[in-house]
């Protein structure tokens, strides 16, 4: 992630976005850069619009969080099997508490 953290500082900043400066960047934040890495870092960008990828990127968390509200329902279902759990094993443990009573008398 700190390549691509580095491409976009760059970009915010107007500098170009070559092997050079992302290296720099990499280096001042105390990390060895990986050259292979920033190589095909800088390759991959090369055929990208990077503005209108943040456009892209800004929208897809907001219809991402469409589906939440089925999670919930599974919540439920998953909290109901717990509860369901919690009362067998309860119950299970009455049983073995009166059995131990009718031995003991």
């Amino acid at each position: 992630m700190e390549y691509v953290y580095s491409a976009l500082i760059l970009h915010s900043l107007g500098k170009e976005i070559n092997e050079d400066n992302i290296a720099n960047i990499i280096k001042a934040a105390g990390a060895e850069p990986d050259m292979a890495r920033i190589k095909a870092l800088v390759s991959a960008l090369s055929e990208v619009d990077i503005e209108e990828a943040m456009k892209t990127a800004a929208v897809a968390p907001v219809a991402a969080a469409a589906p939440a509200p089925a999670a919930a329902g599974e919540e439920k279902k998953e909290e109901a099997k717990e509860e369901k759990k919690e009362e067998e094993e309860e119950k299970k443990e009455e049983e073995a508490i009166a059995g131990l009573g009718a031995l003991f008398g």
